[in-house]
């Protein structure tokens, strides 16, 4: 019986120890409002190519698929405020927001990405 309870209390402070890292992730509107508020840093997880053609205004590039992303989120980011990130489709900045969150940033995510972003009629720089 011991055992077994002391499998129990294993596993509930596993499951509970999971969900306080899991990253959020919101849509558009949502995303435009934190982004507006300027509660956030905006980071933009695409190529360099990809936030030249377009991108949500005053995002900072940092390319999630170059091997030095944390190290260039470390020196221009502050851990003090949290971070929305996004690409174009959600994949990438989920990667990137999952990097982020382990390096102890707090972490937004764009679900669809800029995609989604226009596709609700939201504006972009180029």
């Amino acid at each position: 019986m011991k055992k077994v309870m002391l499998a129990v209390l294993g596993t509930v402070l596993f499951l509970a120890s999971c969900n306080t890292n899991k990253i959020v992730t919101v849509d558009a509107n949502k995303f435009e409002g934190l982004v507006k508020s300027s509660k956030v840093q905006l980071v933009d997880a695409r190529t360099a190519e990809e936030y030249a053609s377009g991108r949500i205004p005053g995002a900072t590039n940092i390319d999630v698929k170059k091997d030095d992303f944390k190290q260039l989120a470390e020196e221009k980011l502050s851990k003090d405020k949290p971070v929305a990130i996004y690409c174009r489709s959600g994949k990438r900045s989920l990667i990137g927001a999952g990097i982020l969150k382990k390096a102890k940033f707090k972490v937004i995510n764009l679900r669809g990405g800029i995609m989604e972003w226009e596709q609700a009629g939201k504006s972009i720089s180029k």
